[in-house]
Order: C-alpha cells, then structure tokens, then sequence
C-alpha cells in the first residue's frame, strides 16, 4: 500500500479527538495557572526580584509590576475561552502570546514545560480545534464540523512525538546510563515515599530508572500509534508521568503529558468522553453530528498557513541539534541546552563571587549578590554563562549609576557537574563587561575537565 498526500494530509477523520483536546489543554492551563497564583509565586518571582535575566533577543520583555498579574489574568480569561470553544482564533492567539509573555519575563523559571505549553498553544491558533463541540459551532453553523483534515490531528501527535523521542535521545550518554547520574544523586533523598521508599537507596535503582527513562521515551510515540499496545501504552504513560510527579516537583507537567497522549485514540474513544461530558454541560452533543466536512481550500492563505506550519517543525526538528555548533562538553557550557528536549539530566551546583574594578582609581570590592538578586536567582545564575554574563553587566550599569568610574566586572567561579568535584568554571582573568551575549562560542568558559560520551 502506498501512501499518497490524501491520506496524510488532508483525509476527513473526525474532529472529536481534536475537541477533547482543546477542552483538556484548555482545563489544564487554567488550573497551571490559578496554582500559579495561589502560591504567590507571581509576587515572589515575577514582583519581588530587582533584577530579571532576558532571553537573547527579548530584552524588552520584562515583568510589569503589579500589573503582571492583568497578563496572568488575560491568560486565564483566553484558556477558559480556549475550553468553551468561544471565538477560539482570537482565545487561543491571546493564550499564546500572554503564556509566551510570561515564560520570556525571566530566564531563571525556564522550564522544558512552559515551553513545549507555548509551542502547543502556537499550534492551536492554524488547527480548527472549535470546529466540533464549541460555543463558536453552535453560535454559527458555517463553522460547525464533524470531520476535519487528518493533518489537524496528526500536528499534535508530530509534536509529542519529537518531544518524547528527543527527550529519549539525549539520555544516550554516559552520564546517564552508565553512571546513571543525576539519578543515583536525587533518588536516596526520596525514602519517605509510600511503598517505593525502601528501594530508593538500593544501588540498581538508579540505572533502572536511568534505562527504563530512555527506553520510554524513544518508543512510547510508536506503541501509542500502534492500535493493540496503544492501551497499554498509555497505562505506562499514566505510571510513568504519575511516579515522575511523585519523585520530582515538576508542577502541572505529567498530568498535561497523560490528557494530551489521549490524542493518540480513536475517535470512538473521544465521543465517549465527549458524551460523559455532555451530561454536565447538556449541550446536546447530536447537535454536532452533521456530516459536514472541513476542506483545506488551496488558496494564498492556506499555502501561507502551510508554509509556517511546515516552517515550525523544521525549527522544532533542527533547533535541539544546535548544539553540535559549539565545542566542549554541552552539559558543561549549556551553549544549545536549552529548548532542546533535556529533561533533567544534568545536578550543577555553582559558586559565583563578582569582583568590582573602578579602573580609574584602581579601587575593588567584592559584590553581595543578595542585594541584587533572589536566593532562586543566585543558585541559577552560579552555573549558567549566560546569566553570569548578564549579571555582569548589569552589576557594571548599577556601580556606574553610583558613581564608579569605568567599571570592570570579574568572577571567580566554581560548577560541580552531575557529582563531579566543584573546578574553575570561568576565566577569572576576563573583564566579563567587555564581553556582549550572542550565539557565538563563549570562549571564557573554562575547559571540562572529564568525558561525557554520546548524543
């Protein structure tokens, strides 16, 4: 049998898996987001600090006071929108560029998360996930589908696929599987949980989970595709996500990796659902059921629409390769670290001391990084170059509003690796203020001292 564009693309399959998939993505943003408040984590990391770190390039991103919490606003106000299905193009454009505003305010959360969150909410503005069971479908019967192009749902399939299968790839080190490291560090702390406690200090434990994890990760896409082990492929989905949230404080991220693998099943599957949900919100989901079929129409804006989705993927395929760029060891320098699928394989710990030069008066004095900069700031900021960087010149601004003269800014630094012995981490020698951000090698990190091989 050969596959042609037909089936690929643009086959009508049913837009149920495609609605479920709005209202739980939509359900699991809003809950991210009221936790998010209610912790007073939008006070603490977002108003408190003094100083925010900038990704490259979005330097004009910053949080707005007490206004930021009108941005966390809008973005609840878009999901439930999102979930209702209520002028979606406009909810789910507003959700992105509100949650993606809020990921880019300060480099220090960073999270693989919050990021795979702003690509799927990307992705959700092209698809036409408000074409069944949504308040637009009912408001106005021209945008009420029952079937939609087999694209639409397969994007999202696409995009966990990557997710899982780089996540799974960059595991294939020696860190990881041989020496099973972060593992063999942070499990033994985890002995007081229920049942799975007394074996968290057992030797194999570590390398069990550290093969187990890669070996998930870069088959779970196909046996989910696979309609015999797609069951049991999401029952170990369910284990593995579940243990992971038990083990580690990842927030809201396995319960949205379970809802949104549900994409995986049949349309079968999705009704059902849709039915058990139709008894609360006695919508009436017959009302849907109209045969109608949403056709691609090969106008300028669908070549448009296809050339930035076909565009987003290659970024999404070729962007975690980066890293091959750059020389020296990546879990040393983080030069193509992040946005690249790396979910928690490196434990750097840090010690950052910044020295202050007035270069005209030849006058120096260590800095307090408690005066500038948050406990979360300072552990994150003691083993990145890129925030070491940007502290600097911040530090530099700061003594020169003063007073001080043409300042110059050095560090003497320390990193410990994935349970390495703390060594030199950058050129203490260099005045770090002569030194601008860019995606060139930063050649002032100092050299790894050790080997880590494979991808």
């Amino acid at each position: 049998m050969t596959l042609n564009k037909e089936n690929c693309l643009t086959r009508a399959v049913e837009a149920a898996p495609l609605a479920v998939f709005r209202i739980f993505f939509g359900l699991m943003m809003l809950l991210g987001l009221l936790r998010f408040v209610a912790y007073g984590w939008v006070d603490k990391l977002y108003i408190q600090p003094k100083f925010f770190f900038s990704y490259y390039g979005f330097e004009w991103v910053k949080p707005l006071g007490s206004f930021t919490y009108f941005i966390f606003l809008l973005c609840a106000i878009s999901s439930i929108m999102v979930v209702l299905g209520y002028r979606y193009r406009l909810a789910s454009i507003l959700f992105f560029l509100s949650f993606t505003y809020i990921e880019l305010m300060d480099k220090t959360t960073y999270l693989n998360h919050y990021y795979f969150t702003s690509l799927l909410a990307f992705l959700m503005i092209f698809l036409p996930a408000n074409a069944y069971y949504s308040i637009d479908a009912l408001r106005n019967s021209e945008n009420a589908f029952q079937k939609i192009p087999v694209w639409t749902v397969n994007s999202i399939k696409l995009l966990l696929g990557i997710v899982y299968v780089y996540a799974g790839l960059s595991k294939l080190n020696s860190d990881w599987l041989i020496e099973a490291m972060p593992l063999k560090i942070w499990l033994p702390s985890k002995f007081d949980i229920p049942l799975l406690g007394n074996m968290m200090h057992l030797d194999w434990t570590p390398y069990f989970f550290s093969w187990v994890g890669a070996l998930y990760d870069l088959t779970i896409p196909f046996f989910l595709l696979n309609k015999r082990t797609r069951p049991y492929a999401f029952a170990a989905v369910v284990i593995f996500h579940l243990l992971t949230r038990v083990l580690f404080p990842i927030g809201m991220f396995p319960y949205i990796m379970i809802v949104s693998t549900l994409i995986f099943f049949d349309a079968s599957f999705h009704h059902k659902l849709l039915k058990r949900l139709d008894k609360w919100f006695k919508v009436g989901i017959q009302r849907f059921d109209n045969s109608r079929v949403l056709v691609d129409k090969k106008t300028r804006r669908f070549s448009f629409k296809t050339a930035i989705l076909a565009l987003f993927f290659l970024i999404q395929l070729c962007l975690p390769f980066r890293y091959l760029a750059y020389p020296d060891e990546l879990f040393w320098t983080e030069e193509g670290y992040r946005f690249s699928w790396r979910v928690m394989l490196i434990e750097k710990s840090g010690y950052a001391q910044f020295k202050v030069v007035d270069t005209e008066s030849g006058k120096w004095f260590y800095v307090d990084n408690s005066d500038f900069l948050t406990t979360f700031q300072e552990k994150q900021m003691a083993f990145q170059p890129d925030f070491i960087l940007e502290y600097a010149h911040f530090l530099k601004q700061n003594f020169e509003k003063d007073g001080h003269k043409k300042v110059a800014v050095y560090v003497d630094s320390y990193v410990s690796l994935n349970g390495r012995l703390s060594t030199p981490y950058i050129d203490s020698k260099i005045d770090l203020t002569q030194e601008k951000e860019s995606f060139q090698h930063k050649n002032w990190i100092l050299p790894f001292n050790d080997e880590i091989t494979g991808l």
